[in-house]
């Protein structure tokens, strides 16, 4: 385990589910990448890259519903702001995203 955190320090991390709604080649990135657009709901649209290319292809992700952190400070990417942190599994090079095994309302919290 590493650098362990307090339920206290838990607790701020805001998990929000949402869709993926759009999804761009990311050329400029230094590993390949997308750019995602996701709807989480009453909190909005909120874009995020992710290194998930070698697993997924773009046609597939859209509609896709996904977990993020959402409360995040934006982080410039290249010439792409992300706004959110998107949730996998990492084994090597093989990305799996985190996601609901059922439908849920966009912008749900993840507890």
């Amino acid at each position: 385990m590493n650098n362990p955190i307090t339920f206290e320090d838990f607790i701020k991390v805001d998990f929000r589910v949402g869709t993926i709604i759009d999804v761009n080649d990311f050329p400029e990135a230094r590993h390949p990448a997308y750019q995602l657009t996701i709807d989480f709901g009453d909190l909005g649209i909120k874009k995020s890259s992710a290194q998930i290319t070698t697993r997924y292809k773009k046609e597939d992700l859209l509609q896709k519903q996904i977990v993020a952190v959402v409360n995040f400070p934006k982080k410039q990417i290249a010439k792409f702001m992300s706004e959110c942190l998107v949730l996998a599994a990492v084994n090597g090079n093989d990305v799996i995203l985190l996601n609901p095994e059922n439908k849920v309302k966009n912008g749900s919290v993840v507890a």
